[in-house]
């Protein structure tokens, strides 16, 4: 028996845990006249050293009081591995601790700089063979840790088992366990520095167990997921029509007995629906994996890891290549402002605030019970950053819609005097955030140009879309939710009163050109008390579908790309539950198979006519012509796409009365055409309209020296083209 039986302060911390160097003491190390090997197999009821190659036994290793330790005099550098018998049960494998440190110089620099922008292959579990030897290299960052250890069902979860070797330059920790392989469940058990033991998930997971289960699972290698179709485009796609479905892919739709279709199912049904609707785009509540079902998604805590309800990382893979093949792109909500607290998650990860700040005033949303990531740390904007080029790289997303944009910019959003913490200037802006969005902005823009990022804001922060060097944030695209609060707020009013809202329909066209706006009809406006779009419309019920028809129509034809929720484009008239799938019944009924004919046809107008298009950033592209008719509550402008197309014409009727003989300048004096109608029979509507070739007047009107003389059908909004430009 070797003399290093003797029990020391080091062999002591070793097998209670405490240990925070065990590739100092675990494995062979020359001693004199030779060298020794230990390992640490509580439980065992024998361990042996044979060669790696031809199996023969070169010791028998001798177990410590406690039978946790085992400890035997080797008589030679051969290769070996372990022969454990588990009380029956005999396993070969070969000695994690005999492995050097497998992460390199070069990813240790970048890590602790909070540049590698490749985690996902990285940090976390990573299937791969070292020396011949298949197993999974575990990496996670944890600097204030004392210890670290990798369990699960490999181990009986026993954290004394693998503990991992210290990289101290950037505070990670590593270890390879040898003869594992992917779909095993796993987390990290962390002596923190208090010295509480504490079992936490893998932030930089790719496969996540289904909740309530919490462990992260070990992934197939990236280079196993399905192939992509690209997406790239070569551009954001700022002259051309997006029109986005927005869609909660559990309650999209759902099987007899409650269950949500699968990625792999969604794909026969979703992606069909879309394209015969004609949206360009499906925009995804997040679909990383978060403890809640109720958050949505928005209080995600696995960065890189798809929600494991729907299925695999390669079935979204699948999924969203199969939308690419189409011609369909997946656009996905990312929440880097806030996660929530579940205590296997990032919140006091190594006992410190590694993610979050220390100061609750920085670093807790008291409205949304969530910790606020510490924008200002390097490992954390690298975290963020590389989450969101996983996501664009590894599956193929035409883009991204960053939540909660507002949170994020102010340190006083949602709070109180004296429970916020002023900037360095004294000043509420976030400057850290911006940094960050800034860093963010200019990161994909380099590496994915044509990749959409889209802000929720919803304040007047300047810029928003504006390029980082011109003191913009580099956001491709925002939501206008001032023009949806403003027209939702006008259409909720009573026909008659609509005259005394007048302003909140053409105010939106005060500001619509100081950023690149998305029009979003978004699930936020359809739960909680809110209503459905359809509830939201007053009158009767033939009233409340043509109200709805008249303010799509509208919001199709404003300048502004657009966004609809699931749900809406049927005229859902219960507000969404995420619990239960929408109501396709309803598409059994005839005003509700009218909207949905109705957005079908807006979609593919917005395709077919590029004045709606074109221009929906540049104030050349609109013109009011009606205005100021409040006591008519009527509208009409003039949309204009390049030179030589034809300009559309649109007029909005939002009383029940129909209007005769109403005229309208037009710059074009060639015979017009009504070319849509929101009031059609086809859509449900009474049919009111103006059939045929509408011939010019000579009477100037608006500031053009002809006009037409329209029939304006209640409740509808109708579109007009010259036959020539």
């Amino acid at each position: 028996m070797p003399s290093e039986m003797k029990e020391s302060p080091a062999i002591w911390a070793l097998v209670n845990g405490l240990h925070g160097d065990p590739f100092a003491m675990l494995g062979r190390h020359a001693i004199a006249g030779g060298y020794v090997v230990r390992m640490l197999a509580p439980g065992a009821r024998s361990v042996a050293a044979i060669g790696r190659d031809n199996g023969e036994e070169l010791a028998i290793l001798q177990a410590y009081p406690g039978g946790i330790l085992f400890e035997g005099a080797l008589p030679s550098t051969q290769a070996y591995k372990f022969k454990i018998d588990w009380n029956g049960v005999v396993l070969e494998t070969e000695d994690p601790y005999s492995f050097p440190p497998l992460l390199s110089d070069f990813d240790i620099y970048l890590l602790a700089e909070g540049k590698h922008r490749n985690l996902a292959a990285c940090l976390g579990a990573q299937v791969m063979a070292v020396d011949g030897v298949p197993g999974v290299r575990f990496a996670v960052w944890a600097p204030n840790a004392r210890r670290v250890s990798v369990v699960g069902d490999f181990n009986q979860w026993d954290g004394r088992r693998h503990p991992m070797r210290f990289r101290i330059e950037a505070g990670v920790w590593e270890l390879f366990i040898p003869r594992i392989a992917a779909g095993v469940p796993y987390k990290f058990e962390i002596l923190d520095v208090h010295g509480a033991v504490v079992l936490k998930a893998d932030p930089v997971a790719r496969q996540a167990e289904k909740p309530p289960a919490s462990a992260s699972i070990v992934a197939e290698p990236l280079a196993s997921m399905p192939p992509l179709v690209s997406r790239t485009t070569g551009d954001r796609g700022y002259d051309k029509p997006l029109s986005i479905y927005e869609v909660h892919a559990p309650s999209w739709i759902r099987h007899y007995d409650g269950r949500s279709y699968g990625w792999n199912e969604l794909a026969e049904r979703l992606i069909p629906y879309v394209l015969d609707l004609g949206f360009t785009h499906i925009e995804f509540l997040p679909v990383m994996a978060h403890p809640f079902g109720g958050s949505w998604g928005y209080q995600p805590l696995s960065q890189f890891a798809p929600m494991p309800e729907l299925g695999s990382p390669a079935d979204f893979a699948r999924f969203v290549g199969r939308c690419n093949a189409a011609g369909v792109g997946v656009i996905l909500d990312w929440v880097p402002a806030h996660f929530p607290t579940d205590p296997h998650g990032l919140a006091r990860f190594d006992g410190t605030p590694l993610y979050e700040h220390a100061d609750p005033r920085e670093g807790m949303h008291r409205e949304w019970n969530t910790m606020i990531y510490n924008h200002g740390r390097n490992e954390v904007r690298g975290f963020l950053i590389a989450s969101a080029l996983f996501w664009l790289e590894q599956f193929g997303i035409a883009g991204l819609r960053v939540d909660a944009v507002a949170a994020m910019l102010y340190r006083d959003y949602s709070r109180k005097g004296g429970e916020w913490v002023p900037n360095i200037y004294g000043g509420r802006e976030n400057l850290e955030a911006i940094s960050f969005i800034r860093e963010l902005s200019e990161v994909i823009a380099e590496r994915y140009p044509d990749a959409l990022l889209i802000a929720e804001e919803s304040t007047a922060w300047p810029g928003v879309t504006h390029g980082v060097g011109d003191g913009g944030l580099g956001f491709s695209h925002k939501w206008n939710m001032g023009w949806m609060h403003d027209t939702l707020n006008y259409m909720q009013e009573a026909s008659i009163n609509r005259r005394y809202h007048h302003d909140q329909m053409t105010f939106g066209l005060i500001y619509a050109f100081s950023e690149r706006f998305i029009l979003p009809i978004s699930h936020d406006e359809v739960v909680y008390g809110k209503r459905s779009l359809l509830g939201k419309m007053p009158g009767d019920e033939w009233q409340r579908f043509a109200n709805l028809r008249a303010y799509l129509t509208f919001m199709w034809t404003q300048p502004g790309k657009k966004l609809l929720f699931m749900g809406s484009e049927f005229g859902q008239p219960t507000e969404w539950n995420h619990d239960a799938e929408l109501p396709w019944y309803l598409l059994q009924l005839y005003f509700h198979q009218g909207v949905l004919a109705l957005v079908r046809d807006l979609n593919n107008l917005l395709r077919n006519q590029p004045a709606l298009y074109q221009h929906d950033f540049d104030q050349g592209g609109f013109r009011w012509v009606v205005g100021e008719d409040r006591d008519q509550s009527v509208f009409a402008y003039l949309r204009f796409g390049d030179l030589g197309t034809r300009p559309v014409l649109v007029v909005c009727n939002f009383t029940p009365l129909p209007r005769f003989g109403y005229g309208v300048g037009v710059p074009v004096s060639s015979a017009w055409r009504e070319i849509f109608n929101s009031d059609a029979a086809v859509y449900g509507g009474s049919n009111v309209g103006n059939p045929g070739e509408l011939k010019i007047s000579d009477v100037s009107r608006h500031g053009f020296p002809v006009s037409l003389e329209l029939v304006l059908p209640p409740l509808a909004t109708i579109i007009l083209q010259p036959e020539k430009s």
